[in-house]
């Protein structure tokens, strides 16, 4: 589990990271960066009930998300990011979600700077 310090907590800061203009997108993820002038990243995730029925689906991809921003959080020092799910995900696209989130954040690290 993430520590409070490195999450979003609530729609005010959702929608300022989302407003910002530097976003990204792939097949399943769509990710938006926004700086936010501190010394750690924040981290927001949106896995919608209408694109994964089942909660359990909802948490594992949550998890798998998390995971990832966890290894990678001190290449990215400063940034809010808010990653959404944008198709449904079966258990062999797990692995393909880790790399085109690993992607896109080198790509939005680009746009940031």
């Amino acid at each position: 589990m993430l520590p409070k310090i490195n999450r979003l907590h609530n729609a005010k800061e959702f929608s300022s990271v989302i407003q910002f203009s530097c976003a990204e997108s792939s097949n399943f993820l769509q990710i938006f960066v926004k700086p936010n002038n501190q010394s750690y990243s924040r981290l927001g995730l949106i896995v919608a009930a209408k694109i994964e029925r089942l909660s359990v689906k909802r948490n594992q991809v949550k998890r798998i998300l998390r995971t990832v921003f966890y290894e990678q959080q001190k290449n990215f020092l400063g940034l809010d990011l808010v990653v959404r799910l944008r198709r449904p995900v079966t258990r062999a696209d797990s692995s393909r979600i880790k790399e085109e989130y690993k992607a896109l954040l080198i790509k939005l690290h680009r746009c940031c700077e």
